[in-house]
Order: C-alpha cells, then sequence, then structure tokens
C-alpha cells in the first residue's frame, strides 16, 4: 500500500493518523488490530472507489500466506465497522459491493502535518462539517430507536404483569 507518513484522513467524527497508525474518533484513539487499520487505510485512501477483494487479500497478507482470505477478509471488515460503528445494511462509511469488494463512501480529507491551507478548501471543510452532522443525526436516530425498542419491551412485560395479576386475583 502507498500510505506516506505525516497525513492524516479525516471523514465523519474520525480521523486516520498514518503516522502514529492510529485511528482517532473526536481526538479518543480507537484501538483496531493492524490488519483492520492497513484495511481501513486502503478504504479511505480510495475513497470512492471499489477496493476488490484481490486487493485487500494483497495489502493484508503476503504471497506466502496460507489463511481462509475470504473469512479474513470478512473479519478484518467486521473489526472496522466496529471500530466505526458502522452498520453494514446502514453504513455511513463503508458500502459492500456484493461480489467485487469494499468501497469507502464517507468523504475523505487528506491532510500532511503542517500544510498550509489552500485557497478553495472551503467547500471541502463546510462537506466535511455537513457529513460529520448527518453521522451525528444517525447515531442520535439510532439511539432514539433503541430507546423506543427498550420502551416497547418494558410496557408488553408491564402489561403481562398486570393481566397475569389480575387473572390471579380473578382465581383466588
Amino acid at each position: 500500500m502507498s500510505e506516506k507518513k505525516g497525513r492524516v484522513l479525516r471523514f465523519g467524527v474520525y480521523e486516520l493518523d498514518t503516522e502514529a497508525e492510529q485511528l482517532r474518533k473526536n481526538g479518543l484513539t480507537i484501538r483496531l488490530q493492524p490488519q483492520p487499520y492497513r484495511l481501513l487505510t486502503l478504504l479511505a485512501l480510495g475513497a470512492g472507489r471499489v477496493v476488490t477483494r484481490d486487493e485487500i487479500r494483497a495489502a493484508l497478507w503476503k504471497g506466502d500466506t496460507f489463511v481462509d482470505f475470504d473469512q479474513g477478509v470478512n473479519f478484518a471488515v467486521k473489526q472496522v465497522r466496529e471500530a466505526l460503528d458502522d452498520e453494514a445494511d446502514r453504513s455511513l462509511y463503508i458500502q459492500t459491493v456484493p461480489k467485487r469488494g469494499y468501497r469507502f463512501v464517507a468523504p475523505v480529507e487528506v491532510v500532511t502535518a503542517g500544510a498550509p491551507v489552500r485557497p478553495g478548501t472551503t467547500d471541502l471543510r463546510l462537506h466535511k462539517a455537513l457529513w460529520a452532522n448527518i453521522v451525528e443525526l444517525r447515531l442520535a436516530e439510532e439511539s432514539r430507536r433503541k430507546r423506543r425498542r427498550t420502551m416497547t419491551a418494558a410496557i408488553v412485560v408491564i402489561t403481562a404483569v398486570v393481566v397475569a395479576a389480575l387473572l390471579l386475583m380473578r382465581l383466588f
């Protein structure tokens, strides 16, 4: 993989620091094993294009490595999705392209350490800010959905307990 040192890849609320080999969310480091880190870097550097399973295989394993590549790729993608709080069916970052590979769908801003701000980067910054807001809205929506499910389950349980108590009172 041709990743250059000293670059930071920014997308949503995340930063992928290629020099420190770290993923950060809002400045906090997220633990990521070496293979999922390399996979995330490969996908983020190729944002918008399909990265084939063969490209992933070549980037994650040497030619003399004997493993079940499909299972390994699936596991690495799963770990990256978990690190990004991403879901395959409602993806904000990694889109599965059936039978071909994966596409990084979030806009990525590549920042070189110490690079001056170029004219015309306002649109990119605005795009990044909008994407971060979309991510926050989706996460808030998912949180509301989980609370709603919990409340519904609690109401069902309470109703069942009340009905059971009323039936027991009638019997005695």
